[in-house]
């Protein structure tokens, strides 16, 4: 199979994934690096865009996926997607990457490390999405109510929030809160990322919040 179409109308129906298509669909020789998996939803995606843009998809993921789908621009890496040495070696043999989809482990250091490898391979204007940073559906008594991933897509949200803070001139970042949410981070040249950067508050901005909250 070379890709699923069910798996792929459910990727376009799908408002974060749709905003994906629509900002990767016309980019030529299409290079993705895909951070998880799951059913392959996004995959369909990915591989229906490389049919199309004579592009080529690695994916990655702990599961063993490489049952789901048969196609020449397809490479399943059945690892960590922390396995820089082994995943870096395959990103150079296909060339500079256009899309990063970062859907694997939500935990913010995780993320942040993952981030910083992969973006120095990735192209000058390339982008990397990054998916679950909205901690909405997870609140107490929302639709998904779960403490420990509101806890990660906050801290995770944050995170990026501190490398924009120290990378203005690299990088362009912004959000959507649809589901889950999603941060898409657009590459502006080949200058090495700063490390991430704590954000502080100023004095009255925190009394005027605490003010609103009380």
């Amino acid at each position: 199979m070379l890709y699923d179409e069910n798996k792929l109308k459910t990727a376009l129906d799908d408002p974060k994934l749709s905003f994906i298509h629509k900002n990767i669909k016309k980019i030529k020789n299409l290079k993705i690096l895909e951070l998880g998996v799951k059913e392959g939803i996004s995959t369909s995606l990915f591989l229906k865009l490389c049919e199309e843009n004579n592009g080529s998809l690695i994916s990655v993921d702990i599961d063993d996926c490489s049952n789901l789908y048969s196609n020449k621009n397809w490479k399943f890496i059945h690892s960590r997607d922390d396995n820089f040495s082994m995943i870096n070696e395959e990103i150079k043999k296909m060339g500079d990457l256009n899309l990063i989809y970062i859907d694997s482990y939500h935990e913010p250091n995780h993320v942040k490390k993952i981030f910083y490898n992969y973006y120095n391979l990735l192209c000058n204007n390339g982008l990397v999405f990054v998916d679950d940073i909205s901690w909405l559906p997870y609140v107490k008594s929302s639709y998904r109510e779960n403490k420990w991933v509101e806890e990660m897509n906050f801290k995770t949200f944050h995170k990026l929030l501190e490398i924009k803070f120290s990378n203005e001139n690299n990088l362009k970042m912004e959000f959507s809160f649809e589901k889950s949410g999603m941060a898409k981070i657009l590459k502006l040249n080949s200058n090495n990322l700063n490390e991430p950067k704590k954000i502080k508050r100023s004095k009255n901005i925190k009394s005027f919040f605490r003010g609103i909250l009380n």
